[in-house]
């Protein structure tokens, strides 16, 4: 089971690479459009800022590629700032507009708001849709956040998951097959590993 991770010049690709490897499942790193579209899930992770990542998607015609991947029902699993570049628009140095594959918006913490921005730590995951099947067999627990952008989702019935970071703080989105976290999962203990996972497995149910 061939897992693509998506390579535009943004991502922490070998972390990402290797805990998949590590759960027993195939990980190339490719930008090719017809090894993503064969693969049997998709990760499309990201550092650094917005406007600049979905620039480097466009250039590179794998936003088309990231909204097919959607549109089909082949899982894709957007991390850190690959879950926000799944949303409409971005508002990170100037407004942005996103892959719009979720309807949302993604905005700073607000600098008067006494929080130490970025967030930055371990932080609580609260399971808004404890039945879903991502959280199968999982208990809530810790995960590791660094972001000083959030989603603000338009529909409640995306938000899989908050903590809590002077209020309710996106963490987890799902619509269908497509998935978003805002940590790494990778680097959030055996919770994060687990979650991503079960994501993982949804991609054999589909194959």
């Amino acid at each position: 089971m061939t897992i693509a991770i998506v390579d535009y010049g943004r991502g922490n690709l070998h972390s990402v690479s290797k805990a998949v490897e590590r759960l027993g499942y195939e990980a190339v790193v490719t930008s090719d459009e017809q090894e993503i579209r064969s693969a049997a899930g998709v990760i499309l992770p990201g550092v650094g800022a917005f406007g600049d990542a979905i620039e480097q998607l466009r250039k590179s015609g794998l936003d088309k590629v990231m909204k097919d991947v959607a549109a089909s029902g082949q899982p894709l699993l957007g991390v850190c700032l690959g879950m926000q570049l799944l949303f409409s628009r971005g508002e990170e140095y100037g407004e942005h507009e996103g892959l719009d594959i979720l309807p949302g918006t993604v905005v700073r913490f607000a600098a008067n708001s006494g929080l130490k921005v970025p967030h930055m730590g371990w932080n609580r995951l609260h399971f808004s849709q404890g039945d879903h099947p991502l959280f199968r067999g999982l208990e809530e627990g810790h995960v590791y956040f660094v972001h000083s952008y959030h989603a603000q989702t338009e529909s409640a019935s995306d938000l899989l998951s908050v903590t809590d970071y002077g209020g309710p703080v996106t963490a987890i989105v799902g619509r269908g097959t497509v998935y978003g976290m805002q940590f790494h999962p990778e680097k959030s203990g055996e919770l994060g590993i687990a979650l991503l996972g079960n994501f993982l497995a949804m991609t054999h149910d589909k194959a």
